[in-house]
């Protein structure tokens, strides 16, 4: 069979079966909730539901059972195993069932904390049965002889990321709800709606959600080894949840927090009650408080990865800073305008100027520390990735897009009032536009200045002295650990081939003994030093094998 043909016949067999072991659960869970339900009567109103379940249970139940022998008698075959059909519907089911089953579960405890158990048959039953999915594919993700062996480690990432958002997330819920209890009591302000004298089990409820979550993290990232991963989608995902979306939390909240202390002390107008004003404050300091305790732990961590690991994790920080500082630059321009004129000027300017102050106050600090604008000029080019390179573009691009924009809104407005169409001043419309076009004006220049002193540095640099740019990598062994090294000691694009499972034929003629070990990751980088290629093979293996080989341009 045709490797097209093998990867289609994959792709339709791994997705019907995906479906069916859907189909069945589903049908099982179905069945399982109506037996525990002692009040249902079969023949009645929940006629057309158990037929629903009957059909998927009895159809889909066997069908994805002999789907699954077929593939699983055929996995001894390395290359099934290797296929990546077969890591995606393990790494699929796995995360799926894992949420399904855990949300049941949790939602069982929660409603039982709550007094509201009016479905608890159908938590139950949909806890136990997609409980046990879970259990069957994460034996066959760990399966010494017929698990994948493409994607192998991302059910762990998936299900940690999974519990990192679901205990974040749930514990905000639950200091938000307590914070607004401490709030009413303090001040003696009227109890929020839909709370009474139980207000607490709503909060343990949460509570219980968000330690849920946070065992499912922890059994991933500590049991199963998520922490000690060094893949790229690893670090993805520790960047993107762990410093991005924490981030964004954390200075989103501490801004929302800052601005209605602000309110508070000025802004505090006669006409909004205190509640409503202090209505945010409860949800900010929540966020602040559980994005600062997950960046907090996640950023030490960064440090033990790869240099594009620790340079992404900077430039998402710096990027979420810059955005809060740049829209505080740009409302309180908006606010200034306002201020200035007579018509406008008031309770609504005051609150603008304010919420601007907030934004820049907290972004600013931040990114003036993450980025470091004093010394970014003068860092050795090895501190200057091609991703920092990617990053300047995107800001410069996304702030010059942006900055047209509102200058042709600009445009618009100025037309308009040269036309007498305009009933009202003209900074009363071109305000807001304007403070976005200052903002985003200063954030496309200063960057493009950085990218351009930057490519002038690199090029200079490319002048002087050449250097591997480009790595094609050929090994039998986990390419991973080589490849990293590699791209962290030289800065160059690292391409890794798998050497099939059969030897060339001149590697058969000199077989290494078996008893040699395996090439290590600075044994690698050793056999580069000293070579001024652009492009390079570096073959290891097999034994101690290690040569790097440059290659004409």
């Amino acid at each position: 069979m045709s490797t097209a043909t093998a990867a289609v016949r994959r792709i339709i067999v791994y997705l019907l079966l995906a479906a069916l072991v859907v189909i069945a659960a589903s049908g099982l869970s179905g069945l399982l909730a109506m037996a525990l339900d002692t009040g249902t009567v079969l023949a009645g109103t929940r006629t057309r539901e158990l037929a629903l379940s009957l059909a998927f249970t009895v159809i889909g139940g066997p069908l994805a059972g002999l789907l699954w022998w077929f593939v699983w008698r055929r996995l001894p075959d390395r290359s099934e195993r290797d296929s990546v059909g077969w890591g995606l519907y393990v790494s699929a089911l796995y995360t799926v069932s894992l949420a399904i089953g855990a949300s049941q579960l949790l939602a069982l405890v929660a409603a039982l904390i709550r007094g509201e158990l009016q479905d608890w048959e159908d938590m139950v039953a949909g806890g136990l049965v997609w409980s046990a999915v879970w259990a069957w594919h994460r034996w066959m993700a760990r399966h010494p002889e017929r698990g994948p062996l493409r994607l192998r480690t991302v059910p762990t990432v998936l299900g940690g990321l999974y519990g990192l958002i679901l205990g974040a997330i749930m514990g905000a819920v639950a200091l938000t709800a307590l914070g607004r209890q401490a709030l009413t009591a303090l001040l003696d302000l009227p109890a929020p709606v839909g709370e009474g004298t139980v207000w607490w089990r709503s909060v343990l409820a949460s509570a219980v959600w968000s330690a849920g979550g946070v065992g499912v993290w922890a059994w991933h990232w500590l049991r199963e080894g998520g922490k000690h991963l060094r893949t790229a989608f690893s670090d993805v995902a520790l960047i993107g949840a762990g410093i991005f979306a924490a981030a964004v939390a954390a200075l989103g909240g501490m801004g929302t927090a800052l601005f209605t202390v602000l309110r508070l002390l000025f802004d505090r107008g006669t006409e909004d009650a205190l509640a409503s004003l202090l209505a945010p404050l409860p949800p900010a300091l929540a966020a602040a408080a559980v994005g600062w305790l997950v960046w907090a732990y996640h950023r030490p961590l960064v440090h033990g990865r790869s240099e594009a690991a620790q340079q992404a994790a900077r430039l998402v920080t710096s990027a979420v800073a810059l955005a809060g500082a740049a829209s505080g630059i740009g409302v309180i321009i908006n606010a200034t305008l306002s201020l200035a004129t007579p018509t406008l000027a008031g309770a609504n300017a005051r609150t603008l100027l304010l919420g601007g102050i907030a934004a820049l106050a907290v972004g600013g600090p931040v990114w003036w520390l993450v980025w470091k604008p004093t010394t970014v000029l003068s860092e050795p080019l090895t501190a200057k990735p091609p991703g920092r390179r990617v990053y300047l573009v995107v800001v410069f691009g996304a702030s010059a897009v942006a900055a047209l924009v509102t200058l042709l809104v600009i445009g618009y407005q100025v037309f308009q009032s040269v036309l007498g169409v305009l009933d009202v001043p003209l900074v009363s419309r071109v305000r807001a536009p304007l403070g976005v076009l200052v903002a985003t004006a200063l954030v496309a220049g200063y960057h493009f200045a950085v990218w351009r002193h930057d490519r002038a540095v690199l090029s200079a640099e490319r002048r002087e002295v050449p250097r591997v740019g480009r790595v094609v990598l050929v090994t039998a062994l986990d390419p991973d650990p080589y490849a990293h090294a590699i791209a962290d000691s030289t800065g160059a694009v690292v391409t890794a081939w798998r050497q099939a499972a059969q030897p060339a034929a001149a590697l058969m003629a000199t077989p290494a003994p078996a008893s040699e070990p395996a090439p290590r990751a600075e044994d690698v980088v050793r056999a580069l030093e000293g070579l001024t290629a652009r492009r390079v093979l570096v073959l290891v293996g097999p034994g101690p094998r290690v040569e790097a080989v440059p290659l004409a341009d």
